[in-house]
């Protein structure tokens, strides 16, 4: 099973703007989302990310360079997953139920928790406390086809995790994976950091996230 240990940095940030240059600073270092899973969805643009945490709130930083980009997605909760899309996948580590962060290439933001098949919208306040920037702006554009390359970085509270009562993440082990889609673009692809065993593509699989440690 993949692992990854969460640093956590003694920060407070106001703009997710703010969070590469915090990873940065502390020396923390990017992964590859690269696994195909699937051989008929063989593209695998590249794409790394890098997570940290304060305590209260998880930091996520991507770097994309794919051959286009889409953000038609024009609102929260809306279909996201079918733009330049990265997604964070995270369930507590003896439960089956789980988040799912899903942002495109623009910040709109897909947040949802339960079982497959039992999805529940996160409530509208939740979706706002998340901070988000992108290197692409935040207004919705069809697909650009050309190599192009973009950053999103995403400040994630504890309370965005709206059906439990977590007061810090210093001490937890989760569990999770980390994607890239873009199920309506020019080249649809479907990468993810650790490995899913599934006959078609598929990410709503608990059983293949790997381990959070938060330091």
């Amino acid at each position: 099973m993949k692992e990854i240990h969460v640093k956590r940095l003694p920060c407070v940030l106001a703009e997710a703007k703010q969070v590469s240059k915090i990873m940065d600073e502390a020396f923390i270092a990017f992964i590859p989302i690269d696994i195909v899973n699937w051989p008929d969805y063989p593209y695998c643009p590249k794409v790394e990310f890098r997570i940290a945490h304060t305590g209260e709130s998880i930091l996520l930083n991507y770097r994309v360079k794919e051959a286009s980009v889409r953000a038609v997605a024009s609102s929260d909760q809306g279909r996201v997953w079918e733009d330049s899309c990265c997604e964070f996948f995270v369930r507590s580590e003896n439960e089956q139920e789980y988040y799912n962060f899903e942002c495109n290439c623009a910040g709109t933001l897909l947040l949802n928790y339960g079982k497959k098949g039992e999805r529940l919208h996160a409530p509208e306040k939740f979706l706002l406390d998340i901070k988000r920037w992108s290197s692409l702006g935040s207004r919705p554009f069809e697909e650009r086809v050309g190599e192009i390359s973009w950053e999103l970085s995403l400040i994630i509270p504890v309370s965005s995790f709206f059906k439990h009562d977590f007061k810090s993440l210093s001490g937890k082990v989760l569990r999770g994976n980390f994607y890239k889609c873009g199920d309506l673009l020019q080249t649809p692809h479907f990468l993810s950091w650790s490995p899913i065993d599934l006959p078609e593509p598929c990410f709503h699989c608990p059983d293949f996230f790997g381990r959070l440690v938060f330091e």
